[in-house]
């Protein structure tokens, strides 16, 4: 074939002529007249580069590279025909839906997603990998995922490149995770530069793999007047609980933790004015959240938030 695009109908035509031999019959199922499926098969040969029919006394037969042309037309006109279902918004939801998503996000919205999609929409599925909110975009953007699970803080704000659209998924308050100590209740009191003033001689623990909460501690510590000494960084909620236990240092934790484990020993210190808010998002390329398995994602992500 020739870098010419080759009209789908065109192939319709061929593929209809090697099934019943006559252009006059080919006419009358595709309802356009004889000459018509004469100069569009001619228009497919000169597209093909080579001659696609023969004649055969007062009919037409495909040559050898139009019956292998039309074997082709079989695999990519029911392609084609499957991409018109895939993307028709009115079509029931099917296929796979590629997921990237922080930790915390596996646990609080796709697990229950899978759960329901395996009862009620079987032919949805979803792949899923485990990424901090930049790895997660830089997926989106190159086209290697559908959606994009991931978070900023209200103090340190992301911003998306104009090809994504973000759908915000609630807020979570944050607080101080710290070592508990006998008499220490005093502690969680006032304001979070002054909670943050309290640790300024602590060492304190921050992501490995995304910046928004170091981001978030940077700013509250300078506003209590010194740099935060950070010395740990780990991305798992759970393991940041248990260096806290460990007298490795202090660090932001969710209020509630989402897998509701408590770790005895670890006192969570409510940050207010400023408050510390994290916001989860569900990213799409625009205009992609229209495709049928991906909306339906998207919905039932957002109906089994809290």
């Amino acid at each position: 074939m020739n870098d010419a695009e080759v009209d789908p109908r065109r192939l319709e035509l061929l593929l209809e002529l090697s099934r019943l031999g006559s252009m006059r019959e080919v006419s009358e199922v595709m309802h356009v007249t004889t000459s018509t499926v004469s100069q569009q098969l001619a228009a497919l040969s000169r597209e093909a580069g080579t001659p696609l029919t023969e004649p055969e006394g007062r009919r037409v037969r495909l040559t050898p590279a139009g019956r292998r042309l039309a074997g082709h037309a079989v695999t990519i006109l029911a392609a084609i025909e499957a991409a018109r279902r895939d993307l028709d918004p009115a079509a029931p939801p099917a296929g796979t839906v590629r997921v990237a998503a922080y930790a915390s996000a596996f646990r609080q919205m796709l697990l229950p997603v899978v759960r329901i999609l395996a009862g009620q929409w079987p032919e949805v599925r979803l792949r899923l990998f485990e990424h901090e909110p930049a790895e997660a975009l830089a997926l989106l953007a190159a086209d290697e995922i559908d959606l994009a699970l991931t978070y900023d803080y209200n103090l340190a704000p992301a911003r998306l490149d104009g090809s994504l659209q973000g759908q915000p998924l609630g807020a979570t308050p944050w607080s101080l995770g710290t070592p508990s100590s006998p008499g220490a209740a005093g502690q969680s009191r006032g304001t979070a530069v002054e909670v943050f003033g309290r640790y300024r001689d602590s060492d304190w623990i921050v992501n490995s793999r995304n910046t928004a909460d170091e981001e978030v501690v940077r700013i509250i510590a300078s506003l209590a007047g010194f740099e935060p000494r950070v010395t740990q960084r780990a991305d798992s909620l759970d393991l940041v609980q248990d260096m806290i236990l460990a007298g490795l240092g202090v660090g932001l934790l969710p209020t509630l933790l989402p897998t509701g484990r408590s770790v005895r020993g670890v006192t969570l210190r409510r940050l207010r004015q400023p408050e510390v808010v994290l916001r989860p998002y569900a990213v799409t390329r625009r205009g992609h959240d229209a495709w049928p398995p991906l909306a339906l994602v998207l919905r039932l992500i957002a109906e089994t938030q809290p």
